[in-house]
C-alpha cells in the first residue's frame, strides 16, 4: 500500500511469526533485508504490528547479537526482540535508514514504551521523530490508507477487543465519501482517454509533457533524481493547480524534485496502470525467458498495448533513457530508475504487488529503459 504521501509501506506482523524452534532466523534476516532492498532507493514507511509476539516466537538473544554484528555495532537493545530486528535493519544500517520516513508501532505494550524511554537518550532526535506509537488501527488511518494493507485477522480482532475493553464499543467505521465527478481539466486520478478527450486529442497528458520538459532542461544531472521526496503540501498544491487547469511554473518552487515527484504521482494514480492489467502476467514471466531473448520478449509484450498507452510509454521511456545516459552525474542507472518506476507502471488487477513480483517488474522496466531504441523502433502511431 501507500501512505498519505504516496510512499510505499512495508508491514511486519509479529503474529505471523512461527515458534522460534520452527523458524530459521537467518532466513528471516535475509528475507527482511531483501524486502527492504526493493524500496530503500526511495522514501518508504514501515508499519510494525506488535500483537502476537510471545515468548514462544521471540528470537533468541544470541541470534539478535549476530544480527547486530552483521549491521552495526553502535546501537544497543531498544525494545522487544522482534522490534529489535526491524530497528537493527532499518535504522542501524545507513542504506536502510536514509529514506525511511516513518515507523508506526501499532498496539505497543508498556514494556516497549518503557525501554524506548530508557534508551531514547542514545538515539538521535531526528531518528526518534520517525517513530509513532498507535494504540488502535483507527489511528493508523490518519497516516495511511490502511485498508490497502494485508492486516492479519488476529490483529483486527485484537484491535476490536481493545476498543470494547477501553471504549465499551466497536471502533468507528471510517466513512468513505462517494467519489466526486472529475473536473473537465482533471489530470490526476483519471484515465488517459479522459485527459485526451479534454485536451483536443493530445496523446501526451499536459502534466507529463511539462514535468518531462522541465526535468530535461534542468534536472538531468541532478544526483538522486526521482529518489528524493518533496513537501507533501506542495505536491498537493501542484496537483490541485493541474486539476483546476491552472498554469504551473516549477521555477517558483526552487526544488527540482517537485516535478519529479509529480510525474511519479501522475503515473501511480492512473486508474489503470500505463502497462495495463492485461500485460501483468506476461511481465511476471520475463525472468523465465533466456537472457538473450528478453529484449525481444519485452518488445512483443508492449506491441500488445493500446495505441495511446504505447505512445505515452514510449515518451516516458525515451526520457528515462536520457536520464540513465547521465548516470555518471545523477547516479540513476537504468536499474535504479526501474526500482523507482516499476511499481508505478504496472500492478495486479486485485490486491498488492507480491514480493515475488518485484524482481520481474523491475527487470522488465529496466530493459525498457536500457534498450529503449531497440524496443520502440518498429511501431509508429498516428499523431505520435
Amino acid at each position: 500500500g501507500d501512505d498519505n504521501s504516496g510512499r510505499k509501506v512495508i508491514t511486519f506482523s509479529c503474529c505471523r511469526m512461527p515458534p522460534s524452534h520452527q523458524l530459521n532466523h537467518t532466513r528471516l534476516l535475509e528475507y527482511l533485508k531483501y524486502t527492504l532492498d526493493q524500496y530503500v532507493e526511495n522514501d518508504y514507511t514501515v508499519v510494525y504490528f506488535h500483537y502476537g509476539l510471545k515468548s514462544l516466537n521471540k528470537p533468541s538473544l544470541k541470534w539478535l547479537q549476530t544480527a547486530y554484528k552483521e549491521f552495526d555495532r553502535n546501537y544497543s537493545v531498544l525494545s522487544s526482540p522482534a522490534f529489535n530486528i526491524f530497528l537493527t535493519i532499518s535504522f542501524s544500517f545507513p542504506r536502510y535508514k536514509k529514506n525511511l520516513k516513518a515507523l508506526y508501532v501499532v498496539h505497543p505494550t508498556n514494556f516497549i514504551k518503557i525501554l524506548w524511554n530508557i534508551f531514547k537518550p542514545l538515539i538521535s532526535h531526528k531518528f526518534g521523530k520517525k517513530i509513532t506509537y498507535l494504540n488502535y488501527l483507527h489511528d493508523l488511518g490518519q497516516h495511511l490508507k490502511y485498508d490497502q494493507l494485508n492486516i492479519p485477522q488476529e490483529v483486527i480482532r485484537h484491535d476490536e477487543n481493545l476498543w470494547r475493553k477501553h471504549k465499551g464499543k466497536l471502533p468507528p467505521v471510517v466513512k468513505v465519501p462517494p467519489p466526486r465527478p472529475p473536473l473537465p481539466t482533471q489530470q490526476f486520478g483519471v484515465s488517459l482517454q479522459y485527459i485526451k478527450d479534454k485536451n483536443k486529442g493530445e496523446l501526451i497528458p499536459p502534466v507529463m509533457k511539462e514535468t518531462v520538459s522541465y526535468l530535461k532542461s534542468k534536472g538531468l544531472k541532478v544526483e538522486g533524481l526521482f529518489r528524493r521526496s518533496a513537501s507533501i503540501q506542495t505536491i498537493k498544491d501542484v496537483q490541485k493547480l493541474y486539476n483546476q487547469g491552472k498554469s504551473v511554473n516549477f521555477d517558483d518552487y526552487h526544488d527540482i524534485h517537485i516535478p519529479a515527484v509529480i510525474l511519479k504521482t501522475f503515473l501511480r494514480e492512473l486508474p489503470q496502470p500505463l502497462l495495463t492489467y492485461d500485460c501483468y502476467d506476461h511481465i511476471l514471466e520475463i525472468t523465465n525467458v533466456e537472457s538473450c531473448l528478453r529484449v525481444t520478449r519485452c518488445k512483443q509484450i508492449i506491441q500488445g498495448l493500446p495505441e495511446h498507452n504505447y505512445v505515452v510509454l514510449k515518451y516516458l521511456m525515451c526520457f528515462l533513457h536520457m536520464v540513465s545516459q547521465e548516470s555518471i552525474y545523477n547516479r540513476m542507472t537504468a536499474s535504479s530508475l526501474a526500482c523507482v518506476f516499476g511499481l508505478n507502471l504496472i500492478r495486479p488487477p486485485k490486491g498488492n504487488t507480491s514480493l515475488s513480483a518485484l524482481v520481474p517488474v523491475n527487470l522488465f522496466t529496466e530493459l525498457l529503459i536500457e534498450f529503449y531504441t531497440n524496443i520502440f523502433n518498429s511501431r509508429t502511431v498516428p499523431g505520435e
